[in-house]
């Protein structure tokens, strides 16, 4: 017996579901940072095994859309709520998933819901078991579990529960994949996880990060990457006093792309003005939010 699904994770933003995601999958698939919005892109990661198939679907934070970038990326979601063998709903132990519309739409699909109360490790057993109650008696078919993806707690009891609720199956991509984005798509990312972590206020939520080239000789790989952002004012801030702050981003990401492709970088970045491009659907498109 072969059991395959699509397992599509939904929640707020900054509730640690890039974190869960990497767990289950055991690889960095999806950039992690302590700010919100992080996640823009919905991107699967394939767990594999000789009688499973997982595909998790990692999803941007739920939110109410200011600008066309954000609602781009609950277009994301959107596609999320509709295409799911198992619904995980990521919350926390400090907040609630109040979404009624959303939550409507997960029960209406008909399959199985893993409620998931993250960041136990930072509260108590009788907190734990308050919160668990709470949502087994608002949602009576669903099953409820404590984790801490961050720590590991609970995250093979979950991977074993996905199992036990995902339909038989034949597997839906080859055995040998672990997601569906190209290599240039993680390493925007990771030069765009630098931003966020190196960066205050608004900055990391105007940059989109382009490879602009990515050419693999015998020993080095050469890449070219654009850091965008919206607004004059910000190409200054991204590049710092004598270029000492993009330096500083550059290092970090060619240290993380080398992990990750397990060969030497030669990163180069350059810091582009697209003027509001969060509002312009060309540039939106070119960037692969449409």
């Amino acid at each position: 017996m072969h059991k395959a699904g699509f397992v599509n994770i939904i929640g707020n933003p900054n509730v640690g579901k890039s974190t869960l995601m990497n767990a289950l999958l055991g690889e960095r698939i999806s950039i992690i940072t302590p700010k919100a919005q992080t996640t823009r892109h919905r991107i699967l990661g394939i767990a594999n095994g000789d009688d499973y198939q997982v595909v998790f679907s990692d999803t941007p934070g739920v939110l109410d859309p200011h600008y066309k970038l954000q609602e781009q990326m609950m277009q994301f979601v959107k596609g999320a709520l509709e295409d799911a063998d198992l619904f995980v709903v990521l919350t926390d132990i400090r907040e609630d998933f109040a979404h009624p519309g959303i939550i409507r739409r997960i029960e209406n699909q008909g399959v199985p819901v893993l409620l998931l109360i993250n960041k136990i490790d930072l509260s108590n057993q009788q907190e734990v078991v308050l919160k668990a109650e709470q949502w087994k008696k608002q949602h009576r078919g669903w099953h409820v579990l404590p984790i801490s993806a961050l720590v590991g707690y609970n995250v093979d009891a979950v991977f074993k529960k996905i199992l036990e609720l995902l339909p038989e199956s034949p597997p839906f991509y080859p055995k040998d994949e672990l997601t569906d984005k190209p290599v240039r798509f993680f390493v925007a990312e990771m030069v765009r996880e630098r931003v966020l972590m190196n960066y205050q206020q608004e900055i990391p939520y105007s940059v989109e990060v382009e490879v602009e080239s990515f050419k693999e000789e015998p020993n080095i790989v050469n890449i070219r990457c654009i850091i965008h952002v919206a607004r004059d004012s910000q190409k200054g801030i991204i590049i710092g006093h004598r270029g000492s702050a993009l330096k500083k981003v550059g290092t970090e990401a060619r240290k993380e792309i080398e992990a990750f492709l397990g060969k030497k970088v030669f990163l180069e970045l350059h810091v582009k003005v697209s003027k509001n491009w969060r509002e312009d659907d060309r540039q939106l498109r070119r960037f692969g939010y449409r």
